[in-house]
């Protein structure tokens, strides 16, 4: 017997000897074995050919060569992993990958949880928890049907501020299929759902933005000084360290940036309201700062990511947004800012897994531009929602609301926390308002044609995000339709008023004739439709609308048969294996579809979603399927008449294919007359059979049917494609109808309850006669009572207020009831008075009321601040807290704000020279005159007339009772 030996030797820096590989890409030798000995006697020369690279020779010894066999290292032990079923495996797997997410497996129709997720949240979701037996033992597993995954996902992220992993089945190719043995699909996490990178879920809220939020801070600009001994020491300082903020809402595209201060942070974070903050895990690895104590105050989610080695620049955001950002408009952003920016589209690019994104490009936020709220009197004047419940019913947005739109509801919500203090902003915005409460007719047209208008603005992001589908086309194209027909009722009301034309050059002169005219020329400036309108056409050419319709009904049909198998398999209390088996022996039946080619009947048309006509191609393809279905009834008739059979009927099943199926007496009609038919299945009532013939022209068929959907496929790419194309058009059209419904609500507010237009100026006036608090109002109203109006004048006389009166008198309201008739004046809204001038106004403050008897307020001409409360929880009392608040007051009011500070340390006697309420009106004065240059004598004139004011206390129940003072300083000022 012939011995072959094979040998390997590669050297590179050390003679290590590798075992054999490839012979056809390393050097080996096929010889004897004494052939070997002999040509290793006395040395060996080894070419590194395997290596890449110029080949190296090396010369060894044989003595440096280890002899005999080579040992590996041992396996690793497989004995004491647990042999899961390959569906729970994978489950773990994804589990291990995605460690903090809760993994949903989709499995068949249901999504399922597995191990410990299972045995942790079932409950919280209401579901039964089984044990599944396995060769390992039993798993812990629970399940819902898949079109519930909203429902759960709901509760999971939003009610349990849970991070979801959604793994979804992909059937396998032929080669897997063969590989793994008879694994049909594979499973992948395709998304995380986090609170803020919701896109399209059902369970969004329609009228708030979800907003993520990244902030960026350096960890040196936190470092407190530290004394001798190491402990750190408070500091003003640290309240100036610069933040840069970035936030975007992945379902609408809207992406911003600004920058802030420590100290501002808890005010920019409250008016923004995300849904979720990111933060640099080095940062949150710090416990000696105060970032992440201000942000848990109010119980924002907070996750922390990695931040990226490097800041990506501005330039670099392009793939993610719909259009490049200038590089004059990047050199507006400061650091803060990109870097917050950075690290945002960094952690959503990770949560989307790969998914396409197109945001709109960052606007930068200047704080100069809005006016300031911060969240104590955003809590305080419940703007957006109640301070008792939380909720909507009883705030201001509830009580102004009548936006038509979901789209509008959000813009009038997000003007509502950011009034402008842009004088021209605030002027277009009421003389848009005005034209349409006057025109009844056009108010009433333009509402009717915004309500035909769906989300437009989460509409188009969906298809920018690469998702969509035929239903949300349509829902586009309305859109598109009711834009249209805007546009025409506006440009006639133009041409009929003799106004400017919208594409004219004399806006500026028309302005100052016809204000209202003006800004409606203005808006259809900056509508587009020459693309959008074309895109219109294609959809409404392309998609057969009621084959959309019967698809819905079919799909409606599946899921409600889905739930009877849920019900069966809650009712039966079975796992896995006997879920499979009632649905196996037909716990459901599904409703058929219409007749066709699968059910024997005699239409053979699918659900299609596209139009014949909506391309050659496949016009084409539809009439050979009307071809192939015409020689299919003429087979069947002719098959009916050689057996003298009725009931014969030519089917697709999964497991055998195309048969000819014949029930009843039929089944022992003779196949001889058929030649070539062979039986397939048979019971006591039915008979299958397979035909040669049929099974040729059933395959022609379902082949035609593939090609239909392939070319439906690719018409619907094609107009995907066309929204992409026209995505910054429809975005412009989308603002412009979301400002149309909001000053149509405007208007329609005023209509309904008797608002006035305030006139807003820059000047020092405060004049409101006729006054009324717009929530309450509306709240008496639906119970038939009426408000008790309250006047105010302060401005260049009378700059400072003292309210006084017992409890339930209506000082509080008094004073929110200003606040809030200056941030409607503000967002352009009509004011609920009879007549009101306002200066516009930086900052408003506000708080909580506290309860106690003979409360004292001061009001200031533009500031007002409200009561407070306690926060036992971090060890404040009730006068801490107003002591605290009263600070941050002093500290960031300017002259232009607007500041009312009731029942501040009440108890302290207030002719007291050292009484807080004397210090802070002598800070508040001193602002007020400082930008007016006066001399150190006149704040003393105000500090001697504040020590000998003595407030009177009313102790009668009646309505507020005002005690004006002359501004000490009006003679000098004028």
């Amino acid at each position: 017997m012939r011995h072959i030996s094979l040998c390997q030797i590669r050297v590179k820096s050390a003679p290590i000897p590798l075992p054999f590989l490839n012979p056809a890409s390393t050097r080996c030798f096929h010889i004897g074995r004494s052939n070997v000995r002999r040509k290793l006697q006395e040395s060996v020369t080894v070419t590194a050919g395997c290596q890449r690279g110029a080949k190296t020779r090396s010369r060894i010894k044989l003595a440096n060569l280890p002899q005999g066999g080579i040992a590996l290292e041992p396996l690793p032990r497989d004995r004491d992993k647990p042999a899961y079923p390959t569906v729970i495996q994978q489950a773990r797997r994804n589990m291990t990958k995605f460690e903090g997410c809760v993994l949903l497996t989709r499995v068949g129709s249901f999504y399922e949880l597995y191990f410990e997720h299972a045995e942790e949240f079932g409950p919280l979701l209401n579901l039964k928890v089984a044990q599944k037996k396995t060769n390992a033992g039993p798993v812990a597993m629970a399940g819902f049907p898949f079109y519930q995954l909203d429902r759960f996902l709901k509760v999971l992220v939003q009610d349990l501020d849970r991070y979801v992993a959604v793994s979804e089945e992909f059937p396998n190719s032929s080669y897997v299929k063969a590989k793994s043995g008879i694994l049909m699909f594979d499973r992948k996490v395709t998304r995380i759902v986090t609170p803020g990178t919701l896109i399209d879920e059902n369970f969004m809220d329609p009228y708030e933005n979800n907003f993520l939020l990244g902030i960026h801070i350096e960890n040196k600009a936190l470092d407190r000084p530290q004394d001798g001994e190491g402990h750190s020491l408070g500091t003003h300082e640290s309240a100036k360290v610069p933040i840069g903020l970035a936030w975007f809402d992945l379902s609408t595209g809207d992406f911003f940036t600004q920058s802030t201060t420590l100290m501002s942070l808890p005010s920019a974070v409250a008016r923004i309201g995300p849904r979720e903050i990111v933060l640099d895990k080095n940062l949150l690895a710090s416990y000696d700062h105060d970032v992440l104590p201000m942000l848990q105050e109010d119980r924002y989610l907070i996750t922390r990511t990695q931040a990226p080695p490097e800041i990506l620049p501005i330039s670099e955001w392009s793939p993610m947004l719909e259009t490049p950002v200038s590089d004059k408009s990047q050199a507006g952003f400061t650091t803060e800012e990109v870097a917050a920016g950075s690290l945002l589209l960094g952690y959503a690019k990770v949560r989307l897994l790969g998914m396409e994104m197109k945001l709109q490009p960052p606007l930068r936020r200047l704080a100069v531009e809005n006016m300031g709220i911060d969240k104590s009197t955003m809590r305080a004047l419940e703007i957006k929602s109640t301070l008792r419940d939380g909720v909507s019913k009883g705030s201001l947005f509830h009580a102004i609301r009548r936006t038509v739109t979901k789209s509008g509801s959000r813009l009038l919500a997000n003007w509502l926390t950011s009034p402008s203090t842009s004088l021209s902003t605030i002027n277009n915005r009421l003389n848009l308002v005005s034209k349409l409460l006057d025109d009844q007719d056009l108010r009433a047209n333009i509402t009717q044609l915004l309500r035909r208008c769906y989300d437009s603005q989460r509409l188009i992001q969906k298809f920018s995000m690469g998702r969509g589908d035929p239903e949300d086309l349509i829902a586009l194209l309305r859109t598109i339709e009711a834009t249209q027909g805007i546009f025409t009722i506006l440009e006639d009301m133009l041409k009929c008023d003799g106004a400017a034309s919208p594409i004219g050059h004399n806006v500026e002169q028309s302005h100052e004739s016809h204000p209202g005219k003006a800004n409606v020329a203005e808006l259809l400036c900056r509508l587009s439709l020459d693309g959008p309108k074309e895109l219109a056409s294609q959809i409404l050419a392309a998609i057969d609308e009621e084959g959309l319709m019967q698809k819905q009904r079919i799909e409606e049909t599946e899921a409600a048969n889905v739930v009877a198998a849920a019900r069966a398999v809650v009712e039966a209390e079975v796992v896995e294996e006997e879920r499979t088996t009632i649905l196996k022996k037909g716990a459901f039946k599904k409703e058929p579809k219409g007749n066709s080619c699968r059910d024997g009947g005699t239409e053979f048309e699918d659900v299609w979603v596209m139009r014949k006509s909506a391309s050659s191609i496949l016009h084409d393809l539809h009439e050979a399927l009307e071809d192939l279905g015409a020689e299919k009834l003429d087979l069947a008739r002719k098959l009916r008449e050689q057996l003298g059979t009725t009931s014969l009927t030519l089917r697709w099943t999964p497991s055998l294919g195309h048969i000819c199926h014949v029930k009843g007496k039929d089944i022992r009609s003779s196949l001889a007359p058929l030649g070539d038919a062979k039986s397939v299945s048979s019971s006591k009532s039915t008979r299958s059979f397979h035909l040669p013939e049929w099974t040729q022209l059933g395959g022609r068929i379902d082949q035609t049917k593939l090609r239909i959907k392939a070319e439906e496929e690719r018409i619907f790419q094609s107009l995907r494609g066309q929204v992409i194309r026209n995505l910054v058009k429809l975005r412009r059209n989308a603002v412009v109808l979301d400002e149309l419904d909001v000053v149509c609500s405007f208007a329609t507010l005023a209509h309904e309850r008797n608002f006035v237009r305030p006139i807003v100026n820059l000047g020092s006036s405060h004049k409101i006669i006729g006054g009324r608090h717009p929530t309450v109002d509306a709240g008496l109203q639906e119970q038939g009572r009426s408000f008790v109006s309250n006047d105010c004048f302060i401005g260049e006389k009378e700059r400072v207020w003292f309210i006084t009166g017992p409890n339930m008198a209506g000082k509080s309201t008094f004073l929110r009831q200003n606040a809030l008739i200056t941030i409607l004046a503000q967002i352009g809204s009509y004011v609920p008075a009879e007549y009101a001038e306002i200066g516009v106004v930086d900052q408003i403050f506000s708080r909580v009321s506290s309860l106690t008897s003979g409360s004292f307020a001061l009001a200031d001409f533009w500031n007002v601040k409200v009561g407070s409360a306690d926060d036992l929880s971090r060890d404040r009392s009730t006068f801490m807290v107003e002591m605290l608040e009263a600070a941050e007051i002093l500290k960031q009011a300017t002259s232009r704000s607007f500041v009312g500070i009731p029942n501040l340390a009440g108890e302290i006697h207030l002719r007291s020279p050292r009484s807080l309420w004397m210090r802070s009106a002598e800070v508040q004065l001193q602002r007020m005159v400082s930008p007016l240059g006066l001399p150190e004598s006149a704040i003393r004139v105000a500090r001697d007339t504040l020590a000998t004011l003595r407030p009177s206390i009313t102790t009668q129940q009646s309505p507020v009772k005002e005690d004006r003072v002359e501004h000490p300083l009006a003679s000098l000022s004028s």
